[in-house]
């Protein structure tokens, strides 16, 4: 059977996708550019046509993961409710973490490193968290929920639910999860909605596990 020509966006997202579970599991160092083109189900030849470094193809690998992150977990400019913004937050968070357990993972090795290359852009980052915490100041303003910190708000989110991604075998082990099996988001998501919801004085939203 005759197998169809990848188009230059299959291969490079093959590539990215690669990157990400080869960076993940290896870091920069550890990871080849011969294992990335295996990975990638492409010849050495052809990966270096993509790409002119391993460096910058880490480089760029941790930024796409940033940007995708920006477009998905953030508080709405019109906030409304912040129990339904919050336990959103958290789904989504949630989500993500079982289904890219690699993107977490290597944003975590890149950090846990001293975050050399991402700490370049860490004024995007920094703007993202900025205009999340005037959202959880007004609400506490506004008298909405409880006073807290909202930096150390947010990035106590981050710690629950990505742990489900950095921390999976773990996970796995202590919940009875087999291998062949995902997590189960569900019970994770009630959760992690409840212990950040009543931190804010704020009661569960019903059947939020089904979300």
């Amino acid at each position: 059977m005759k197998q169809t020509r990848k188009s230059r966006a299959e291969i490079r997202q093959a590539i990215l996708d690669a990157a990400i579970s080869e960076f993940a599991r290896e870091g920069l160092e550890g990871t080849s550019t011969q294992t990335l083109a295996k990975a990638a189900g492409i010849t050495k030849a052809q990966l270096h046509y993509y790409i002119s470094s391993k460096e910058e193809l880490y480089e760029d690998t941790l930024l796409h993961i940033v940007e995708l992150w920006k477009g998905l977990f953030f508080f709405s400019a019109d906030p409304g409710d912040p129990a339904r913004e919050i336990a959103d937050y958290i789904a989504r968070k949630v989500h993500h973490a079982i289904e890219f357990p690699d993107a977490s993972r290597l944003f975590a090795r890149e950090v846990a490193r001293g975050a050399p290359v991402l700490r370049q852009h860490w004024a995007g980052l920094q703007d993202n968290v900025n205009l999340a915490s005037g959202v959880i100041e007004g609400w506490i303003a506004q008298g909405q929920i409880q006073p807290v910190h909202p930096v150390m708000f947010q990035m106590n989110i981050w710690a629950v639910t990505q742990h489900y991604a950095e921390y999976e075998a773990q996970a796995r082990f202590l919940l009875g999860t087999p291998d062949d099996e995902k997590l189960d988001p569900g019970p994770i998501i009630a959760e992690v909605t409840e212990l950040f919801l009543r931190r804010c004085g704020l009661q569960p939203i019903p059947d939020e596990a089904s979300s």
